[in-house]
């Protein structure tokens, strides 16, 4: 978790930007666009049935490198990507967790950050929680998993599956953006804190934000709880279901019971 002190925020933020622009200049970039570009802001739709709002653009250090942004595609995004040691994740991990699923799927559930399962085999959501994941996926939705595609925020799991910290974010985060905007996929399921917290750039709590629909660049996003914590709270499980029948009514899935 972020240090709470003012002057953790700030070696955090210091450590951040410091990640950004040594990444920057190993992919050649040696300049950034003016501060007058607009930030990714955060803007709760109305209520779930309504239209979402629109919000602004990714930030600008998100997309400023170069190879990042010259991939065409998942397998070119992730050569990129290479043997990556952008952070201070790297050295302890086992494999990176890039992503799996449909190049072109109509809907990406997005997570947090590898696990000790994920890290094993390099693949997200294969631990409990990932089985979870599976079962909304095939018995809730009536998908197959290789239909959607699934990816975290984090690309390296923190050492003890600690919470990220901002810098590791910071280096991690243009290459989900890329994903998603080569995927172009028509729903976002955002799943859990970190990664609703981090696409929507907003310090709201998930239990303030689940449930409705939010904007990220013309995609709808719909934020819920993360299946790790619905295995440490299955009375959440029915929030969890009117969220994801929500999902499945915005991509014309025939919902069970309607």
């Amino acid at each position: 978790m972020a240090n709470d002190h003012p002057q953790g925020e700030v070696a955090a933020l210091a450590r951040a930007v410091r990640a950004h622009v040594d990444h920057d200049r190993a992919t050649g970039v040696d300049g950034y666009p003016r501060a007058d570009v607009p930030t990714h802001t955060a803007v709760a739709a109305e209520p779930a049935a309504s239209r979402v709002t629109a919000a602004g653009s990714p930030p600008a250090l998100a997309l400023s490198s170069g190879g990042i942004r010259e991939a065409g595609d998942l397998p070119g995004l992730r050569a990129e990507i290479g043997d990556c040691r952008r952070c201070k994740l790297a050295p302890h991990r086992t494999n990176l967790v890039f992503g799996v699923g449909n190049p072109k799927a109509r809907l990406v559930f997005v997570g947090e950050a590898p696990g000790a399962d994920e890290d094993a085999r390099g693949e997200p959501f294969v631990g409990r929680a990932g089985q979870l994941l599976t079962e909304i996926i095939t018995k809730g939705m009536g998908l197959r998993r290789e239909d959607v595609y699934i990816a975290n925020v984090i690309k390296c799991r923190p050492p003890q599956n600690r919470n990220p910290e901002p810098d590791e974010v910071a280096s991690c985060e243009p290459f989900l953006v890329r994903q998603l905007e080569l995927i172009g996929p028509q729903v976002i399921v955002a799943l859990g804190k970190f990664a609703v917290q981090t696409l929507l750039r907003t310090k709201a709590p998930i239990t303030k934000l689940r449930g409705q629909w939010f904007d990220y660049q013309g995609i709808k996003l719909m934020p819920t709880f993360h299946p790790a914590y619905l295995l440490r709270n299955p009375a959440e499980k029915r929030l969890v279901w009117s969220d994801i029948k929500a999902v499945m009514t915005e991509l014309a899935l025939p919902v069970p019971g309607r």
